[in-house]
């Protein structure tokens, strides 16, 4: 680790860490991802929540919906998470990101980097989502109005082996919320805080 990784470590008193939600649209990923947020503020904890969803309307509004496009979209939000979680945020990604490919991708930027990276499944059944449909983005995409809908006539391929796995069609927002918390408890205390300088800080992986 950096001289200056530990010293930013040092002056927030917390370490950086990725948590990457992944899965279909309307399963949850948002919604979590901007509890969470509001949990560790409350904290008084170093966070940030990249929306896939409000970045494609900035940074990324110059992409659209081919496979090429898909992969730089999760490409630019790799590469901006691996800053904020160099700097010492609890980073919090929620995007789609259906390729297998891409979420490896991203896992070996972080890596690269000795930053730790979690990959957060939100497991939920296609039906639900499409009963969910807060955006009607669904009964677009079945009308025909949305080409290359993940889901629909485009594929989302199931992680195989994320690191975190939350069924948000059995559990509720605050039961996901709060797993995700102690989980984040213990990493940033499983070693001394106050000793960065002296402690390399390796990638930290939960397995459910």
């Amino acid at each position: 680790m950096s001289h200056q990784r530990c010293l930013r470590y040092e002056l927030l008193g917390q370490r950086g860490l990725t948590l990457w939600f992944t899965g279909l649209s309307a399963s949850g990923k948002s919604t979590i991802c901007y509890s969470l947020e509001n949990k560790l503020l409350e904290e008084r904890r170093l966070c940030y929540c990249l929306d896939g969803d409000v970045m494609r309307k900035g940074i990324n509004s110059d992409l659209g919906y081919t496979n090429n496009d898909r992969t730089e979209n999760i490409r630019r939000l790799g590469e901006i998470a691996t800053i904020l979680t160099d700097m010492g945020a609890i980073t919090l990604v929620a995007a789609i990101t259906p390729f297998q490919k891409d979420r490896s991708n991203i896992k070996r930027m972080h890596e690269r980097k000795r930053l730790p990276f979690w990959e957060v499944f939100i497991d939920c059944p296609l039906a639900i989502c499409e009963k969910r449909d807060p955006k009607s983005l669904y009964v677009k995409a079945r009308n025909g109005e949305i080409q290359q809908f993940t889901g629909i006539d485009s594929p989302y391929e199931t992680p195989e082996h994320p690191d975190i796995t939350l069924h948000t069609a059995n559990s509720t927002i605050e039961e996901c919320v709060q797993f995700l918390l102690t989980k984040i408890h213990c990493f940033l205390s499983s070693s001394n805080e106050a000793n960065y300088k002296k402690t390399e800080i390796l990638n930290s992986f939960i397995h459910e």
